[in-house]
């Protein structure tokens, strides 16, 4: 266990227990619920690194942007920035509930957070399909009123949660900080890195660096990070303890070990919500078709049974 790299990538909305726990304040309370769990790991001698999601935090600090234009003049934020913001505000929270849960146990580690670019595609097809939720999930009557307001938004049922607002979410081609990001997990510190999936970038005709506004998938990122760094093991931090077939049915199945045929053949079949877990599944089938060795999905209080006991859901080769 002591040589173990796991790589766990914590979702952006389970940092919101629901619409009245959405302050910055309830936030860190999750994230500082989370971080004790990705404590007991490092306690037991694991190597961690932590990304996380930002799709709501990215579409309420955007649309704070676009309120104050309307109302204030002020000038506005691009979706790029509003990115990077995230990822410093997020990963600032992780990084110091991380260093307190470690003072108060006594290891000897510290967090770092890496805001971290990362390299995307400008012909990829997704900047024509805009299809990442972002924001506050809205009603059927309130996603009707703002399409007649925004007409320029693309809003869309998420999950059967309500409408969302979507974004282009193009996938990750390079890593441009790995190199930093290695040093500093060979110098032992935990780090947070690609944050929100990174801040999406592309080369320009002169072999530049330029932000995009796009919002990367982080569970795509977050595969393509763990097979960059070699992990042993890919953990998708969600809210739910394990994958279920027929979700929420009553004949609902616990999926607990699995192959990576198996989950193909269920995507296929539909049993994923585009917005919820098919995007979880096929990140994991991702990291294993790149030569992982296993994806764990599970809750983030369940995080430690599931490394060191075999809870939660194991997706293996076949």
């Amino acid at each position: 266990m002591a040589e173990s790299l796991a790589l766990i990538a914590i979702g952006g909305n389970s940092l919101i227990a629901d619409k009245d726990h959405m302050s910055v304040e309830d936030q860190y309370a999750a994230v500082c619920t989370t971080a004790r769990h990705i404590a007991d790991l490092v306690e037991a001698g694991m190597t961690i690194v932590v990304t996380h999601g930002n799709g709501p935090q990215v579409g309420f600090i955007l649309r704070r942007s676009e309120i104050a234009r309307e109302t204030a003049q002020m000038h506005p934020v691009p979706l790029v920035n509003c990115d990077a913001d995230t990822q410093g505000a997020i990963g600032y929270q992780i990084q110091q509930a991380l260093d307190n849960e470690f003072r108060k146990r006594k290891i000897k580690q510290s967090a770092a957070t890496i805001v971290t670019q990362v390299l995307v595609d400008k012909k990829d097809e997704a900047f024509l399909k805009p299809a990442k939720p972002i924001g506050q999930f809205y009603t059927a009557d309130e996603a009707h009123l703002l399409r007649a307001a925004y007409p320029e938004w693309t809003l869309v049922e998420d999950a059967g949660r309500g409408f969302r607002r979507v974004v282009a979410s193009p996938l990750p081609q390079e890593i441009i900080e790995l190199g930093a990001i290695k040093a500093l997990i060979s110098n032992k510190y935990c780090v947070v890195a690609a944050g929100g999936g990174g801040i999406p970038v592309v080369e320009n005709s002169e072999g530049q660096l330029e932000g995009i506004d796009a919002v990367i998938d982080k569970d795509f990122a977050s595969a393509f990070l763990s097979h960059a760094l070699d992990a042993d093991v890919f953990i998708i931090s969600t809210g739910v303890k394990e994958v279920c077939l027929n979700f929420g049915k009553p004949d609902q199945m616990i999926l607990t070990n699995i192959k990576a045929s198996e989950a193909r053949q269920y995507l296929k079949e539909g049993h994923f919500a585009p917005g919820s877990m098919a995007p979880k599944i096929k990140a994991a089938l991702d990291f294993l078709e790149r030569g992982g060795r296993e994806v764990i999905i599970t809750s983030p209080d369940n995080l430690k049974e599931a490394v060191l006991k075999g809870a939660g859901t194991h997706i293996t080769q076949d």
